[in-house]
């Protein structure tokens, strides 16, 4: 399995010969001209996980990738007529879903976006389970901390949030315990310096973890 992290939440997932690209938010950078993708999965709709105006010229650019939303998102996204023609492949991604992607397999499992205040309407977030034979096993989560799938090897872990604390960002990666490594992700929020002491955090309190720290930008082999 191949992950480049493309800045914030945006992941392209290639295995088994499959190109998933994972949340293309507002951001993000670099995967505005990707081609060849198979889908393009949207774990919620937040701008910094979906960029609406952008979204158009990526899909008619990777003619025949799925589309598939968490379902809030996938009815905003028809809503704004995306898909309206037929030229678009659009369905909402259920929690529960299973959606087969040649040899890949992506599980939705989730359902609701964290609390950022009891203020703040929280809106719909489906997290993803990555699969394929021979391959390490990829969560990814959204932004969420309430959902621990098992069997995960690879998780990409938000690092930084108006709805997480450090405590229960470690939290959460104990629960999950990937077997393999850990790809931070959502961190545009964060300073270099930031980004250090969160970093500094999990390898204090979560030393046996291998984290992949890629500056909020690069590659992965797994």
């Amino acid at each position: 399995m191949r992950i480049s992290h493309l800045g914030h939440a945006c992941l392209l997932v290639e295995a088994a010969g499959t190109r998933v690209l994972v949340d293309p938010g507002t951001f993000s950078t670099g995967w505005e001209e990707l081609t060849d993708l198979d889908a393009v999965l949207v774990t919620h709709q937040h701008p910094d996980h979906v960029d609406v105006e952008k979204l158009p010229a990526l899909l008619e650019g990777n003619d025949g990738a799925l589309l598939r939303a968490e379902p809030e998102t996938a009815a905003s996204l028809a809503g704004s007529g995306l898909g309206a023609d037929g030229d678009v492949d659009l369905a909402a991604l259920h929690p529960g879903d299973v959606l087969q992607l040649g040899a890949v397999t992506v599980r939705a499992v989730g359902g609701r976006h964290a609390s950022i205040h009891a203020e703040v309407p929280r809106v719909g977030n489906t997290g993803l389970v990555v699969s394929a034979p021979g391959e390490p096993v990829l969560f990814v989560p959204g932004d969420a901390y309430d959902t621990t799938p098992e069997g995960v090897d690879v998780l990409a872990l938000p690092l930084n949030a108006p709805w997480a604390t450090s405590a229960m960002t470690v939290d959460f990666l104990r629960a999950v315990a990937p077997s393999t490594a850990v790809v931070p992700v959502h961190d545009a929020l964060l300073s270099p310096a930031g980004r250090r002491v969160y970093l500094s955090n999990l390898a204090r309190l979560c030393g046996d973890v291998d984290v992949r720290d890629d500056g909020g930008h690069g590659t992965h082999e797994l």
